[in-house]
């Protein structure tokens, strides 16, 4: 996902040699004894190619994400840090993971002795003028002296001798400096890096006493208007603090201004340690959360409490597998979905909303960075699976952000909408949770603020009210929008019938059908419609990225298959399940020319089929609803095998907030949410001996293979709790109850397995 926005792209072009690879990853330890399965996790998976994941400490969904940052060189440092450079610029407190667009770096840190020394960030070419590189105080570094886990970093900083390790709490960031012995330690405080589009609009630097400094970070960037404000805390006392605004000296304990930054002094220094709070209300909430979540200066016991955190959160699948690759894979994909969505309220429950305004004792936890276009699809789904116990929380969470800013969130960002991406994505989520009995929200308010957000007139909506379907010469990515919108509204039609609004439900259900309307039956393709109400000439299903064009992040080849919510009612406009799977296998084989400005997102391609970008991820297990299941096998295989490897390039494209990992996990279990609302998992082909889910109230869900292996891809046959087991998917519900599922494997498709009607995937 990049979002319909342009955004620089300066692609680095090194290529890691495999040793290297494998080198760094032998790095995989940190200081303290860790548990299976954290020390399966390798962040450095997705850290390279155009993957944009976050590398540092955190804990799982937590506010701080605190890690090290490079000079951005382009569009693959969406997250600050990437794989193949060898110069960081300091460790800042917040960060994005796997987004198509750069933003946080708050409160960067950077230590170093004497004097700094700089680097240059490259100068760029912008809508023909040339932008000079601005130039950035750093240090090189290696990945063989460089330690990633999920709640411990560390890295030593070549240029001074400086060890720096880094750990979180929720709210808190960690750091320790080793300086060189009778070195005086300098530790920079930068105001002004931001990370990606983020730069600096207010901000404000104060030492309060020998041990504290206090301040904030406004900024402009995806994030309309972030207010950040911190509080930093040092075991030894500042010697002297050194005040610049736009690198100038200035006089004073204090600094209020755009461009603020601060330099810090400790005599002989030794062993330094911050402690670095956040908030998004005030710096005493941001001392608060010091002093309620780590009050004490023993580093090694924070390291082993984000560790358990870890180790709690990834314990929920456990596996029995012989393939280590595999594991690896796995488990670090389940970390990544579970970095984002991220605490954005204190530890006393104060949060700022979209409106700007502070709100006390809400009742929930409030959360923000919803990547809602990518993780409505899968990634969300799993959470109501294995982290039940947060739903609640995102989806008032989401309510809140409604009651503030008139409609729900589209890709809501600290307190600000981006308006990124299409559709109104929240829909699914609140609709999936009360699908599957999750009532710490309000049933009857997300259906009301769904309807409101349906029918706000925004982004083609009051075309979608009035003609059924988004007219291309009014609205851009119209196809793309009109697909997504039917999506949402299905689930509105969910929600509705369970609250029994029959009207709702009728007219929703009516809206959910809206995708027909850009089918073209002479071809058997969606494509652009015309106000006069003919579609639009010419057309290539090919070559129809670009900006401002008819579909976002993709084509018509890829869009065709976006009706997740009624595959039925495809393979029916298809004219059956024979040419619907004929057409379904060409999209695998085909090959064409997707034009110049086709968007780097559309990667992982098996002929037009483009799993670096979500899309298009329910897709390989659409064959099971036209009888196939053995052909969704063979298809997951094929991108389990090629697109997810253990390599810093491990992911096709961005992992956005989760998406892209959690597909593998699902697909790795063996079945996927094809419909993000109906609570069905259709199934493919899973990778592991077992694998077993704790899904609470003392019970476990095990999906066991007998005779799996690389070659024996296909489901023969399947027994649930000892009985035949017919179906080609399992209810969200029967997990729930616990019990063991097992697959016998086989090395031939077994055609009978799921063919019969009564057999497929249901509508609902």
């Amino acid at each position: 996902m990049k979002c319909r926005m342009t955004f620089t792209r300066v692609f680095f072009a090194g290529v890691l040699a495999g040793s290297a690879i494998a080198s760094a990853h032998a790095q995989l330890k940190s200081p303290v004894k860790e548990a299976v399965p954290l020390t399966f996790v390798d962040p450095y998976i997705g850290s390279g190619g155009h993957g944009h994941v976050f590398v540092g400490a955190s804990v799982p969904y937590g506010a701080v994400q605190v890690g090290p940052t490079n000079i951005v060189k382009g569009w693959d440092w969406c997250s600050g840090y990437h794989y193949s450079d060898s110069v960081l610029i300091g460790f800042p407190q917040t960060h994005l993971s796997g987004t198509g667009i750069g933003d946080l770096g708050d409160v960067m840190i950077m230590p170093y002795t004497d004097q700094p020394n700089i680097y240059k960030a490259p100068d760029e070419t912008s809508n023909g003028k040339k932008i000079i590189g601005r130039s950035h105080p750093g240090s090189k570094y290696t990945h063989e002296e460089e330690v990633a886990r999920p709640g411990y970093y560390s890295v030593q900083l070549l240029d001074y001798g400086i060890k720096a390790e880094l750990t979180a709490t929720e709210r808190v960031a960690m750091h320790r400096y080793t300086f060189p012995k009778d070195k005086a330690g300098k530790v920079l405080i930068d105001l002004q890096q931001g990370i990606g589009w983020d730069s600096p609009t207010d901000t404000y630097l104060e030492q309060k006493d020998d041990y504290t400094l206090v301040g904030y970070r406004f900024s402009k960037g995806w994030a309309n208007d972030q207010r950040l404000w911190f509080v930093i805390k040092s075991n030894v006392p500042v010697k002297q603090l050194e005040l610049l605004k736009n690198n100038e000296p200035v006089a004073g304990k204090s600094l209020k201004a755009v461009n603020t930054k601060g330099v810090i002094t400790f005599a002989n220094a030794g062993t330094v340690q911050l402690k670095i709070g956040i908030s998004p209300v005030s710096s005493e909430n941001a001392l608060g959360n010091i002093q309620a979540e780590l009050p004490g200066w023993d580093f090694t016991k924070t390291v082993e409490a984000a560790n358990a955190k870890w180790n709690a959160a990834l314990s929920r699948i456990q596996l029995s597998t012989d393939n280590s690759d595999q594991r690896a894979v796995f488990y670090t994909a389940l970390y990544h979905t579970m970095v984002a969505p991220a605490l954005f309220n204190d530890h006393n429950g104060d949060y700022r909303g979209t409106d700007k305004k502070v709100y006390h004792n809400p009742g929930f936890n409030n959360y923000s960075v919803f990547s809602l276009w990518d993780i409505y699809r899968s990634c969300a789904l799993l959470a109501t699976l294995i982290q039940p116990e947060k739903i609640n929380d995102f989806c008032n969470s989401m309510l809140a952000i409604h009651a503030q800013q008139g409609k729900l969130p589209v890709w809501p960002l600290m307190g600000s909408e981006t308006n990124c991406m299409v559709g109104y994505h929240a829909v699914p989520l609140l609709a999936d949770a009360y699908k599957k009995g999750f009532r710490g929200f309000s049933g009857e308010k997300a259906l009301e603020a769904m309807k409101s957000t349906a029918n706000n007139g925004e982004f083609g909506l009051n075309y979608v009210a009035s003609k059924g379907y988004i007219p291309a010469e009014k609205e851009h990515e119209s196809v793309s929008k009109g697909m997504e919108y039917a999506i949402d509204d299905w689930c509105i039609a969910q929600l509705a019938r369970q609250l029994g609004k029959k009207d709702d439900a009728a007219l929703y259900a009516k809206r959910a059908k809206y995708y027909q309307n850009y089918f073209d039956s002479s071809i058997h393709f969606v494509r652009p419609k015309l106000e006069n109400g003919s579609f639009k000439i010419p057309y290539d299903p090919f070559n129809s990225i670009h900006e401002n064009g008819d579909f976002t992040e993709g084509n018509g080849w890829q869009y065709t298959w976006l009706v997740p919510q009624d595959p039925q009612g495809l393979i029916k406009l298809m004219g059956g399940d024979e040419p619907f799977t004929t057409k379904l296998d060409s999209l695998f084989n085909v090959k064409g020319d997707m034009g110049a400005q086709a968007s780097n997102d559309i990667s992982g391609l098996i002929g037009m089929y483009a799993h670096g970008n979500e899309p298009s991820h329910h897709v390989t297990y659409l064959y099971s609803f036209a009888g196939k299941p053995w052909k969704t096998a063979e298809k997951v295989r094929q991108v389990n095998n090629e697109f997810y490897t253990t390599r810093p390039d491990g992911l096709a494209g961005n992992e956005d907030c989760g998406a892209m990992s959690s597909w593998f996990v699902w697909s790795a279990l063996g079945m996927y949410p094809v419909n993000p609302a109906n609570g069905v998992y259709v199934f493919g082909s899973p990778l592991f001996n077992r694998a077993t889910i704790n899904v609470g109230k003392g019970k476990t869900f095990t999906v066991q293979t007998t005779n799996n292996s690389k070659d024996n891809i296909y489901i023969q046959s399947a027994t649930l709790n000892g009985k035949p087991y017919a179906k080609s998917y399992i209810r969200h519900e029967d997990i729930l109850k616990g019990g063991t599922l097992i697959f016998v494997m086989g090395n031939k498709p077994n055609n009978a397995f799921g063919k019969a009607i009564g057999n497929r995937p249901p509508a609902e």
